[in-house]
């Protein structure tokens, strides 16, 4: 009779536990759920700035003064340091 009992109790305390993991899956299997409007919001925002981003990058190279490319330490370094001296 004892066993009978914790056995009945096992299941009861089992049948608690698992409860709450069933009520967490969802009731519509196979669905997808609906995309929530801040989300569609929020990427065309992103959408937006990313064009506005690119279109400022090209107006700056479009109006852009071509520097030369000097070494600033040209002047500072020794002639030819290509071949090693003994």
């Amino acid at each position: 009779m004892a066993i009978l009992k914790a056995l009945i109790a096992g299941a009861v305390i089992a049948g608690c536990l698992a409860g709450p993991s069933f009520a967490q899956q969802s009731k519509n299997k196979g669905l997808p759920a609906p995309i929530p409007q801040e989300y569609l919001d929020r990427k065309r925002d992103e959408a937006a700035v990313d064009k506005q981003y690119k279109e400022t990058l090209e107006r700056t190279k479009k109006n852009a003064v071509p520097t030369s490319a000097k070494d600033p330490w040209q002047d500072l370094r020794g002639g030819d340091d290509s071949k090693t001296k003994r």
